[in-house]
């Protein structure tokens, strides 16, 4: 982290301050690249296991090569898209597939477009949580040690092995993310850890029955999740988009994490706060796996409810907050 840190400086790899941002100063954009390097150095032990997830790595070194090139000079949302789509593709190509619907066309192509609807999304949801210091890290450390305790409970080492691998490059970058002297992941950063979680998602055996198999990653990404929908949705209600690629490119301090420092919770406060949701979520997930699709319908829908009362707090906090400042 120091070499890269370095680098990034000398080389003028730096997020600047701007209106839609809430550091003060140029900050270096390599942790990603430290983070993907750590990872690649604990999967070179055990490569032998890795191979079954050699799509999903192929599809995340390209994620973070264009988001790397994109945090250097600015690529167009289109580019952007498309290699995620392509990135996206190579997973599918590769095994990696949502199924729950009865065989046939057509439930084979919905199957296909549900599951490039999740890497990518998953894949964005990443970028957007990326706001705050140790959020999106953070979050994902959380996530892949979710994840890991059903991949250990149930015999999956491989899948298991390279969650381990991947949490220990997270918690290794996050004081460097909590420094004075602070790194960012940078897009590379953010769009690759999505993707590995989409990906992880996508291929565990998370549970004998088909619904809580899709459930559990749902569950555990809920907060990304969350947050990409509720943003999406005060968006289009405000106008301030009205296309994907308008979607992609639109960024603000309107994302879950920010309005709950609009109604008073510190930056640090709104981390923790996110932390323990999400690990609430992921405690669910791994209680759930062993159940039918009732008890998975029933705690997805518990959660829901749960996400449904902080949105209403947050638009409740707004509109107070925008009365006051307009008095």
């Amino acid at each position: 982290m120091p070499l890269f840190r370095r680098l990034a400086v000398r080389l003028d790899i730096l997020d600047h301050p701007g209106k839609r941002k809430i550091h003060h100063e140029a900050t270096p954009l390599s942790g990603g690249i430290a983070i993907y390097l750590g990872f690649v150095a604990g999967l070179i032990f055990n490569f032998r296991s890795m191979h079954f997830f050699m799509p999903i790595l192929v599809g995340a070194t390209l994620i973070l090569v264009v988001g790397f090139i994109d945090d250097i000079r600015k690529l167009s949302a289109q580019f952007r898209l498309f290699v995620q789509f392509l990135a996206a593709l190579i997973v599918l190509l590769g095994g990696g597939k949502i199924s729950f619907l009865p065989p046939g066309f057509w439930g084979d192509a919905a199957e296909i477009i549900l599951t490039l609807i999740w890497i990518i999304g998953v894949t964005n949801a990443y970028n957007y949580l990326d706001g705050m210091d140790g959020l999106a890290a953070g979050s994902a450390g959380i996530n892949l040690l979710c994840f890991a305790a059903i991949l250990y409970l149930t015999g999956q080492f491989p899948l298991g092995i390279l969650s381990f691998v991947l949490l220990g490059a997270c918690l290794a970058f996050l004081p460097y993310n909590f420094s004075k002297q602070k790194v960012f992941l940078g897009d590379a950063g953010s769009t690759f850890l999505g993707f590995i979680l989409a990906g992880i998602g996508l291929v565990g055996d998370w549970a004998s029955d088909n619904m809580v198999k899709i459930f559990i990653p749902v569950l555990i990404l809920g907060v990304p999740i969350f947050d990409m929908i509720f943003t999406t949705i005060m968006r289009i209600k405000e106008e301030k988009i009205k296309t994907i690629i308008e979607w992609l490119q639109y960024g603000g301090k309107d994302h879950f994490h920010h309005y709950l420092v609009d109604i008073g919770l510190r930056p640090a406060g709104a981390v923790i706060f996110i932390y323990f949701v999400t690990l609430s979520l992921g405690l669910s997930a791994i209680m759930v796996s062993n159940d039918k699709a009732i008890e998975g319908f029933l705690t997805l829908f518990q959660a829901s409810i749960i996400f449904g009362i902080i949105a209403t707090l947050i638009v409740v906090g707004k509109r107070r907050r925008s009365g006051w400042d307009k008095a």
